[in-house]
């Protein structure tokens, strides 16, 4: 089975208040249905774009880290799951899911993972 993440993206200036119990609640049923379907590998969700570090390599090979995120943006990834599914189609009637019931914009992505005529480069 191929690994997808599925990213949930939040304005910028999200404020958590406006979940309700209803949505916490959807996001359980999903949950416990991912997990139920054995699709769910990890959940996690993150703490604001704002407290973030960024980390840049420099020239003369020192990391400069500068607080924020990475890129300016309207938006960020405030959670996300690491499912197993079939193919790209099962990922995305998971992800059409996590939008429901997450109440924003859902980012569906494979994950990589070097095939062994990569690794032998």
């Amino acid at each position: 089975m191929t690994q997808y993440v599925v990213a949930i993206h939040l304005p910028d200036d999200y404020d958590p208040s406006v979940e309700t119990e209803a949505m916490a609640r959807d996001i359980d049923v999903l949950n416990d249905e991912m997990e139920a379907a054995g699709a769910r590998i990890f959940v996690g969700g993150l703490q604001s774009a704002r407290s973030a570090k960024s980390l840049r390599t420099q020239p003369d090979g020192k990391v400069l880290i500068t607080d924020g995120p990475y890129l300016e943006t309207k938006e960020h990834i405030g959670g996300f799951w690491v499912l197993e599914a079939a193919d790209l189609d099962e990922a995305l009637v998971w992800g059409r899911k996590a939008a429901v019931a997450c109440r924003a914009p859902v980012e569906v992505r494979q994950v990589w993972r070097p095939t062994e005529a990569t690794e032998l480069q």
